[in-house]
């Protein structure tokens, strides 16, 4: 059972970026700047964190790096320093049924209070095949359902699919991140027709529609019944950095949709976070450097010490680094540098 303070912070929606992973030049953990990361996104008054997921690198999981316990725990042990009892921590779980339920096991032992379930690098399994590992995972700790764009390792699953997901008990959230309109529909339609539409919350991963994605009302017809549901939050790589501006503008959005009231000055913002996006995510490279993307935008707020990723060959495409620059200089509203600055030091403190 979820923890009734997370689940009510869970639904009413929040911000929780996907944390990235500090490495010094010789590509080796950064346990400093891991912690500052961490005390950062508390600081900025996020909701949560999603720690071992794609934005922390998957191969984390590497026996030749073995990192996963390691940086689950060290998030861990900066949340608990907070002390903030509705703060919802997420750990990314992923790989085959039974690399996925050791990491299950040793989620929950430590505290995270649901795993964010890859499907990605699973091809060979049927979707009826996927149902089965998620329902071993929702045994063992509660469960957040991820639609994984295929561009970046996941698949597309269908309506069936997510309807099956839906109804599954222990499964209280899913993050809607194919990056595509019609499949984002085919989640929200499934979690409107299963019987525990009321126990799903929906997140965007939409890195590429995130203000659409929580100012819309979407209303489907299940028999005779209109059912309204919203995507409440969100679960993003993205929001790992510029966070603190993140948490301000989402606040404005929820405002907004108490209000009823869509300002288009949300809607202008929202496309220029989409432009920063694609700098940050290599959009024009299919997503190549988007670790790294997110990793240099933190190295040059001093947080990091570099964008160095644990493979050698995750680096900035040519004329990234420029297009973050431009990014940088077009919207200087959308950053959180003096924010950054003042506290920097105090985050980088042992």
């Amino acid at each position: 059972m979820m923890d009734a303070a997370i689940k009510k912070r869970l639904f009413e929606g929040t911000v929780i970026p996907a944390h990235p992973l500090a490495l010094t030049s010789e590509r080796k953990l950064d346990e400093r700047g891991q912690r500052a990361l961490t005390r950062y996104y508390i600081d900025a008054g996020v909701g949560g964190v999603a720690v071992g997921v794609h934005t922390t690198q998957f191969e984390i999981r590497d026996p030749k790096f073995n990192l996963f316990e390691k940086v689950l725990s060290i998030a861990m042990e900066e949340i608990k320093k907070a002390n903030q009892p509705d703060f919802i921590k997420v750990a990314g779980i992923c790989g085959p049924a039974d690399q996925a339920i050791k990491e299950a096991i040793f989620a929950k032992e430590i505290g995270y209070d649901l795993g964010l379930l890859s499907m990605g690098g699973l091809e060979e399994l049927s979707e009826s095949q996927l149902i089965q590992r998620t329902e071993k995972i929702a045994g063992i700790i509660p469960v957040f359902g991820f639609y994984l764009q295929p561009s970046v390792g996941g698949r597309v699953l269908s309506y069936e699919f997510w309807k099956q997901l839906a109804s599954l008990p222990n499964v209280y959230a899913i993050k809607i991140a194919p990056f595509n309109r019609y499949q984002t529909l085919d989640v929200v339609r499934a979690v409107a027709h299963s019987d525990r539409r009321d126990e799903i919350a929906l997140y965007t991963g939409n890195d590429d529609n995130i203000v659409n994605d929580l100012l819309t009302a979407y209303r489907i017809k299940v028999g005779d019944q209109l059912v309204e549901k919203r995507i409440v939050g969100g679960l993003l790589g993205h929001w790992s950095v510029w966070t603190k501006r993140v948490v301000e503008l989402f606040e404005e959005i929820k405002a907004a949709r108490e209000q009823d009231y869509i300002p288009s000055k949300l809607l202008t913002v929202g496309q220029e976070i989409t432009d920063a996006n694609g700098a940050f995510f290599d959009a024009k490279h299919q997503f190549k450097g988007s670790i790294a993307g997110i990793n240099e935008v933190l190295a040059r707020q001093g947080i990091l010490q570099g964008n160095w990723c644990l493979l050698e060959r995750e680096k900035l495409s040519l004329g990234q680094s420029e297009e973050i620059g431009r990014v940088y200089e077009q919207y200087p509203h959308l950053h959180d540098d003096e924010f950054v600055k003042a506290q920097l030091n105090k985050w980088l403190q042992n």
